[in-house]
Formats: structure tokens, sequence, C-alpha cells
């Protein structure tokens, strides 16, 4: 195993993967820590309403990918925040390889991958912390780790800014933001009546 792996992990991004019977399915997770040298620990928490969670903690098996930058939104699209039930995240083949324990990990826009055993879990709620052992892991290139905060301000798309109404003064730019503009209306800002507000839709 490749121990330089280990510094993939931090404040990123994952596709947790697991493989039950004929199925394989992941989810996006953002929890994921190491916790000892010796044996080489991680913490992993998954959300339980994630069909992924029931595969692992019946299994006790999975895959992390860590995403790199690069990966465009349509992957979070996909593999999603919560996976839903008995879906097929891998039906197309491209997506995924199968490593030495047989879990597909994410090719495709991923720095790095690890493989884990799960030795206990810690049930929290709405969530399920999973102890594991780390089995293998191995850089797939030197692409910078997508961050929570990366993703945030360069991945997800930002809302459409709201359309703006109402009324913009012509001499200074004040905008009164009502329907409609009173007549006797005096603009706060450079003095002016209504006589010098123009319409604004949008």
């Amino acid at each position: 195993m490749d121990q330089t792996v280990m510094f993939r992990l931090g404040y990123g991004l994952y596709v947790a993967t697991a493989k039950e019977g004929n199925k394989d399915n992941g989810c996006i997770i953002n929890t994921v820590m190491q916790i000892t040298d010796t044996p080489l620990q991680i913490v992993v928490g998954i959300n339980k309403s994630n069909f992924t969670h029931d595969m692992i903690l019946h299994t006790s098996m999975l895959n992390l990918s860590v995403l790199s930058e690069k990966a465009p939104f349509s992957l979070f699209q996909h593999f999603g925040f919560q996976s839903g039930q008995n879906v097929d995240k891998f039906a197309d083949a491209s997506l995924g390889i199968r490593s030495d324990n047989e879990i597909l990990y994410v090719s495709q826009y991923c720095n790095a991958y690890l493989s884990a055993k799960v030795t206990r879990h810690v049930d929290m709620g709405t969530h399920t912390l999973f102890i594991a052992e780390v089995t293998d892991g191995k850089i797939l290139n030197g692409d910078p780790s997508m961050t929570y905060a990366y993703y945030h301000a360069q991945v997800k798309p930002k809302p459409a800014p709201t359309a703006k109404t109402g009324w913009r003064c012509k001499i200074c730019g004040y905008i009164y933001e009502g329907d409609p503009l009173p007549a006797d209306f005096i603009c706060p800002l450079c003095k002016h009546g209504a006589a010098d507000f123009e319409k604004i839709n949008g």
C-alpha cells in the first residue's frame, strides 16, 4: 500500500462505495478521518438513509474514492449525498474499476482510493460511524483533493440572482423596491423627487 495516500484525506469529499452480492452502490460523503497509525484505521461517517450505508453494514467492506478538484457537478448529481434505494450507480461500467477487495472505486475525477475493512460501528442517530482498518490504498494522480469549501465556491452552481423590480433613481441609482412609487417620494440619497425615477423590471 502507498502510505502517502493518507495525506489525501482531510476536509474533503469522497465517494464511499460498497458491494453486496451482484449490487454495487456509492454515495458522496464528507466525514473521513484517520484515527490510528498502527493498525492504520479510519473513521467514516455515513447517513443511514443511504443504501450504501446498509451494504457496508452487512458486508463490513468499503472503498473510498478521494474526489479531486476536477470533479464536475454532474458527478455529485450522479452519486448524490443520499443514494436512495437499490439504484445501480455503476450502470455505466466506465465509472469504476474494481480494487483487490472486488469493490469498485470511482476511476474518473479522483486522485486516490482506499480500501477498508470495518472492525466496529457506532450508531449516532441519523448517521453511523464505521471504524475501519485500511487494507489498501493507491495514489491515482497529482490533482488536488476536493474540499467542501472548494465544492461550494467553484463546483456547486450558484442560484440565479433574484430579479429586482421597482423604481431606480436616474440621478444616483437608488432603488425603491415597491410598486407603485408614491407621487411624493423623495430619494433618500440625492433628495430628487419621484419624477426622476424610472421603472425597472429585473
